[in-house]
């Protein structure tokens, strides 16, 4: 506790401290959706998109909207997204908010997936990854370097709905376990729901050919965090991403509520049990936004700028309960890497110094 003063002492006078490289006994969650907008997170559902003609071709949104719309935008994204607003936020720091003048946003100025999540993982843009094609990541991500840390060896775990996730961590090289997409996951004293679950993802129907729903890629983490514990572990997310480009409005809100139902779900699961109880910080931003207008919501990428504007937020027991930050200096992607790291008491920037330094505030 001592050390850990002094590193924030040193912080506050704009110094840069020697972290220890022996990870301290926490835990953190890393969870990402893909593509879900700051707009929808800090305003809550738009009134003129939650239309028929943006809801399976002309389904009522009678139900939804008496659902998600209200009077104000803090009564609105309370509805949308009430576990991130009533607890997330309030006990720990959300950056993104630009109508309080607080941006985050992305740095490898693609504003698609691949570049997204490798730049959260690694700290830094790389101009080679400028495609989502399936191909393993010559980076090394701050997921694999603390698999190798004294005390994270076999404690680090991905899991992603969309199979390129796999390709983002190097599966074939990190040496953690990973499971991303259709594929089952093989475990060790596998449990009966386990088995149910990869009978889940290969008999359903397939929507999306690189993807399964939600469900089975947030139960099949679940289960293997009950099981094995680990203390770092990477969860992504894509609905939200595949309903707003299918221009279904009214799923890409449920595909948000879903997600918040999830995180409180995991949250309330990880309180519950010894081992992360009272120790564990919960990190969520996506990979990148989207465009802000009628059409162009449904889009991103370099030629919709407004695309790299994100979102992040942090809680746990050393994040300052400071809630919706304002009127704050900007934050980006590329600091989320080095943040992570610091929770747990190593210093991923001096290992990869193309890296963003961690968000100041974020980290007691």
């Amino acid at each position: 506790m001592a050390r850990a003063f002094l590193f924030a002492l040193l912080l506050g006078v704009g110094e840069t401290p020697v972290w220890s490289q022996t990870a301290t006994e926490s835990h953190v969650i890393l969870v990402m959706t893909d593509g879900l907008r700051w707009q929808e997170v800090f305003r809550g559902a738009d009134e003129r998109l939650l239309v028929p003609k943006r809801y399976y071709n002309g389904r009522s949104v009678k139900e939804l909207r008496g659902k998600y719309l209200a009077a104000t935008a803090e009564e609105r994204r309370e509805r949308l997204m009430p576990f991130l607003w009533k607890t997330v936020i309030p006990q720990g720091q959300m950056y993104g908010d630009r109508d309080e003048h607080s941006d985050a946003s992305v740095t490898n100025g693609f504003n698609f997936s691949y570049p997204g999540y490798s730049e959260t993982l690694t700290g830094h843009g790389d101009p080679r990854i400028n495609s989502n094609d399936n191909v393993p990541n010559l980076n090394v991500t701050v997921l694999e370097w603390l698999n190798k840390q004294p005390g994270l060896q076999g404690q680090v775990a991905a899991f992603g709905a969309w199979n390129v996730i796999a390709a983002i961590v190097n599966a074939g090289r990190c040496g953690f376990t990973v499971n991303a997409g259709y594929d089952p996951l093989m475990m060790t004293l596998m449990t009966p729901r386990l088995e149910l679950l990869n009978s889940w993802k290969a008999e359903t129907p397939q929507v999306w050919d690189e993807e399964p729903f939600d469900a089975p890629t947030f139960y099949t983490a679940m289960e293997y965090i009950k099981a094995k514990k680990p203390r770092v572990s990477f969860l992504s997310l894509g609905e939200t991403d595949d309903w707003a480009h299918a221009g279904n409005y009214g799923e890409y809100l449920n595909a948000a509520n879903r997600v918040d139902r999830y995180l409180e779900q995991l949250w309330t699961t990880l309180q519950a049990m010894p081992e992360y109880a009272g120790n564990t910080t919960l990190i969520f931003l996506p990979d990148h936004g989207r465009g802000s207008g009628p059409k162009d919501w449904t889009s991103h990428g370099q030629k919709i700028p407004d695309s790299k504007y994100i979102f992040m937020g942090f809680m746990g027991p050393k994040t300052p309960a400071m809630g919706n930050r304002t009127n704050v200096p900007a934050v980006t992607q590329s600091q989320v890497a080095a943040t992570l790291a610091k929770f747990l008491g190593l210093d991923w920037y001096a290992e990869e110094p193309k890296a963003g330094m961690p968000v100041v505030d974020a980290v007691r």
